[in-house]
This record gives C-alpha cells, sequence and structure tokens, in this order.
C-alpha cells in the first residue's frame, strides 16, 4: 500500500513537467496541492525534485489514513501522504536540516508528549508573531525557525522605502505525529506567511520588488505592479522530547500565489 502511494511521485513529476494542473490537482493534499495551485497555473521552474530518491523507511502511525517516507537518499528526506479517495502527496520533498530521528517499531509517547505534539502548531505561531520575546516560547539560536523569525524581522528594513507588512497563520489541516524511539515524537505541520508590499509614501510604484521580474509577470500578468502580496507555505517537520523541547528538523518555505 505504501510502496504503491510513493510510487505516484512519477506521475506526479510527470504533471508537472506538462503542467498538467488537473492531474497535479488530483494527486496533491494539505500543503502541495495549495502549492500546485496557482504556482502550476503560472510557473514549472523552481520545483524541488520528486523522483530519484531511494533507501526508504516507510513511517506507519497507529491511525490509519496517512503514512510518512524517509527517502535516505541522495540526501534525507521527508515524504507525507494522506488518503481521500485516493493516495495524494500532502507534503514534500522536505529536505532534513541535520540527522533524522530515531524510529523503532512499536516506539509509543507518553500521554504528556502526545498532548504537548497537539499544541506545536501554536507554538510555532506564537514564537513568529511575537518577536519581543514575551510569550516565554523560545528556540535556540540556529534553529530554522528562530532563523526564520530573523529573516521576517529584516524584510521591513530590507524593502526601505517601501513599506511591507507580515501575517502568519496557521495553515487549513490538522498536524501529523509519530512516535519516535526515544519517548518523543515528530509532528509535521505547515505555516502560511501572507506579506503585503506596498510603496512607500509620496511613491505610487515598488522601490524594491520583492520578487523576480519573471516571476511577477508570470503569477500577475503585470511587469511593474503597484503592490504586491505575496502568499507562501512554510512546511515544518519538528521533533518534540518527553522533556517538552522542540527542535526544527526539516523546513520547506515556499511560494503558492502572488497578487496584486
Amino acid at each position: 500500500m505504501a510502496e504503491k502511494a510513493f510510487d505516484l511521485l512519477d506521475e506526479l513529476a510527470q504533471a508537472w513537467e506538462d503542467r498538467d494542473c488537473a492531474t497535479v490537482d488530483r494527486l496533491t493534499a494539505w500543503a502541495e496541492n495549495a502549492l500546485g495551485g496557482r504556482a502550476c497555473e503560472a510557473t514549472r521552474n523552481g520545483r524541488p525534485a520528486l523522483t530519484g530518491y531511494s533507501d526508504l523507511e516507510y513511517l506507519l502511525p497507529e491511525e490509519p489514513g496517512w503514512f510518512a517516507v524517509l527517502a535516505r537518499r541522495p540526501e534525507p528526506t521527508y515524504f507525507l501522504f494522506v488518503h481521500d479517495r485516493n493516495w495524494r502527496l500532502a507534503a514534500g520533498p522536505l529536505r532534513l536540516l541535520g540527522e533524522a530521528p530515531q524510529r523503532a517499531g512499536g516506539a509509543q509517547p507518553s500521554s504528556g508528549t502526545a498532548r504537548r505534539a497537539r499544541l506545536v502548531p501554536q507554538r510555532h505561531l506564537t514564537y513568529l508573531t511575537d518577536p519581543a520575546g514575551v510569550s516565554g516560547v523560545a528556540f535556540p539560536s540556529g534553529d530554522a525557525i528562530a532563523d526564520l523569525r530573523d529573516k521576517l524581522g529584516d524584510r521591513t528594513a530590507r524593502a526601505r522605502p517601501d513599506r511591507v507588512s507580515v501575517d502568519v497563520e496557521l495553515f487549513g489541516g490538522p498536524s501529523r505525529a509519530l512516535a519516535l524511539s526515544n519517548g518523543s515524537m515528530l509532528v509535521f505541520h505547515t505555516l502560511r506567511l501572507v506579506s503585503r508590499h506596498r510603496p512607500g509614501q509620496g511613491r505610487d510604484s515598488l522601490g524594491r520588488p520583492p520578487y523576480g521580474r519573471a516571476l511577477v509577470k508570470e503569477f500577475t500578468g503585470e511587469n511593474d505592479p503597484a503592490s504586491l502580496t505575496g502568499t507562501e507555505l512554510v512546511v515544518l517537520a519538528s521533533e518534540i522530547s518527553a522533556k517538552n523541547k522542540l527542535t526544527t528538523v526539516a523546513l520547506r518555505r515556499a511560494l503558492a500565489d502572488l497578487t496584486t
């Protein structure tokens, strides 16, 4: 079952190559479906490769309806599949930032870890929308989610004289978690970033467009729009330990849409 579902990546890769957006829609769900909507219509460039992965480890949860795959070659990468009438790719490829957390057969988290795993998306949302750190949610320097917050904070300064606002939201659909061998859990979830770029005072066009001219043209049909709103998805795999320590295992940030 899982092996057959993984094979759909070949068909999906061909659909992206052909810009067959109906097939992309049929074979994807959750984050990948959102990333295949307007992005499929606008461009097929810049997509991560979907084929050529091997040395596969199938990570099967206790509950039915989904599973994850760890492909160890050519580089450690996660894929997440869900069943919605048929098997579909929900997330991936999601390249690991370091070593893959270990999982053994029959691994069971504590009830406390399982409960805290459900709160992981909210912890990320709180952290990214709290640059002053008053909430108490913290990540160590060097963690990918900490780097993301720094980049979002720098975006306003980099955009001057343009004006920029960034909203961080929870993306629809449940998070999904797997028990690991050390009593911790691996949690997959997605956030949405909405960036609004407007000209600075006294200007009628963007001084520092945040996206390449070709990309803007493909999405909006315009060469020099007066304003831009970009929607990105941040797909995350995180490990939460029995001691409630949260570590970013993988992070993929991708553009879903551009509008004027």
